[in-house]
């Protein structure tokens, strides 16, 4: 009798523990979704640059050094004139020659260059990026890059921030967190009701 109860008691820990276990995994896959839905999925839905075309580089020139407009009146130390790349392209969806930009956050940060640095990088390192990503382009001149089918914006981007497969990507492991608790807990309920059909009997 002693050694039934032990093991009652043994069994009913192991569902406890596995039942939390499954319910903090549906509750951290719903803190996922919600940190995905305000931060990732913004970005992908106002974006206008849906369509893929080719693009043909025309020139890429390498300006004087700028300092991002969004930059001025700025205390950040890390802030420093760049190098203003600008590549032009000939779009072969619409056939008209515009500006092409790296991002959407390119055009947000410098609608002058082609290409911003990051905040953290070394002048010296950002320079010697500059000129090698002029030179493939000048090597490589026809590419996909992506347009707005709207015609709200007449340029183009180089790569999207959150394409779908990105996007999709994002969502895979909260969704196999949400399956996984969700298993779990549906496997502790069955155990525990073949539990109570056995002493029943």
């Amino acid at each position: 009798m002693m050694l039934g109860k032990k093991l009652v008691t043994a069994q009913k820990r192991g569902e406890t523990r596995a039942l939390c276990l499954g319910l903090g995994m549906v509750a951290c896959s719903m803190m996922m979704y919600f940190f995905i839905g305000i931060t990732i999925v913004p970005f992908y839905t106002q974006s206008v640059w849906t369509a893929e075309t080719v693009c043909k580089v025309l020139k890429a020139n390498i300006k004087d050094k700028v300092l991002s407009p969004n930059s001025k009146g700025s205390e950040d130390e890390d802030i420093f004139p760049y190098p203003c790349l600008q590549v032009w392209v000939n779009v072969t969806a619409s056939g008209q020659e515009v500006m092409l930009y790296q991002t959407e956050d390119t055009l947000e940060r410098n609608s002058k260059c082609s290409y911003v640095p990051g905040k953290s990088e070394n002048s010296k390192e950002v320079k010697a990026r500059i000129e090698t990503i002029a030179s493939n382009f000048k090597t490589h001149q026809t590419f996909p890059c992506y347009y707005d089918p709207g015609g709200t914006q007449t340029n183009v981007i180089f790569s999207r921030l959150y394409p779908p497969k990105g996007l999709l990507f994002a969502f895979l492991w909260p969704t196999l967190m949400f399956s996984g608790g969700c298993l779990i807990i549906v496997l502790v309920k069955i155990s525990q009701y073949v539990s109570i059909l056995s002493a029943w009997q």
